[in-house]
């Protein structure tokens, strides 16, 4: 299937490693135009040499994107390189496991400003680009959380589901400006994230019981939901969320 993507620019945030270098390596394949970030110069030339070779540029970014200094950066390196950017993914890696009396207020404002502040954050820095070209997606990666708390990440339970509530706000704001935004569930894929909550709980290493598939997820399977929503073939799919979780959610809706 021919996505229409071929010379398309895509901001991947936190694409270092884990779910969102898989993301961008899909959209890389895609013909996309790549702008990366994350804390690692190391990981992040990995990456960045990798999604060179299906022929793309490749602007890597090393920052911390709960930081508005180095945020607001990493925006306008790209806007300098590229000028526009069409595709927006927004993603953080994950808040620490616990119970809410393990966390206080600065572990609270941490969190926020990681998941949701880094979202809007960006969202205000591209935004002006997608809706003066009208054509743009926004793509925010979640988790499975939002619809169905998982033990021990309360953390990440209350405050993802902001960045939901945020999106789907920005779906009705933006859908005149032919823009759509659609929030992405992962759920239990392999990655070194859910490597060390194995270690920190071993109860998840039973986890599998509970997915109809019985097994984890792949990085590389959750990365083809992500860019069939940034695609032309998604035209008429905005404020959704979907879940690529191996059927672990168990709502009807």
């Amino acid at each position: 299937m021919d996505l229409g993507l071929k010379g398309r620019v895509a901001f991947v945030a936190a694409s270092s490693q884990g779910l969102g270098r898989s993301v961008a390596l899909e959209l890389a394949k895609e013909g996309v135009h790549l702008a990366i970030c994350g804390r690692t110069e190391e990981t992040l030339r990995s990456t960045a040499r990798e999604a060179e070779t299906f022929g793309v540029e490749v602007l890597s970014l090393t920052g911390d994107l709960s930081s508005d200094v180095d945020r607001d950066r990493m925006i306008q390196e790209t806007l300098n390189k590229f000028q526009k950017v069409d595709i927006l993914v927004t993603n953080t890696g994950g808040p620490p496991a616990g119970k809410f009396e393990d966390f206080g207020k600065d572990d609270w404002d941490k969190a926020t400003a990681q998941l949701l502040g880094s979202a809007v954050g960006l969202v205000k820095g591209f935004l002006h680009g997608m809706k003066t070209q009208r054509w743009g997606r926004i793509v925010a990666i979640t988790s499975q959380a939002v619809k169905q708390p998982v033990q021990n990440l309360v953390l990440s339970n209350a405050v993802r589901a902001s960045v939901v509530g945020l999106m789907k706000t920005l779906s009705q704001e933006l859908g005149e400006y032919n823009i759509t935004v659609n929030n992405v569930m992962p759920g239990y894929t392999q990655t070194a994230r859910l490597d060390k909550l194995i270690a920190g709980n071993p109860a998840f290493k039973n986890v599998t019981h509970e997915i109809p598939l019985r097994r984890f997820g792949q990085p590389e399977e959750f990365a083809a939901a992500v860019a069939f929503l940034a695609s032309e073939r998604a035209s008429y799919i905005t404020g959704i969320s979907l879940a690529v979780d191996g059927g672990w959610i168990k709502n009807i809706l």
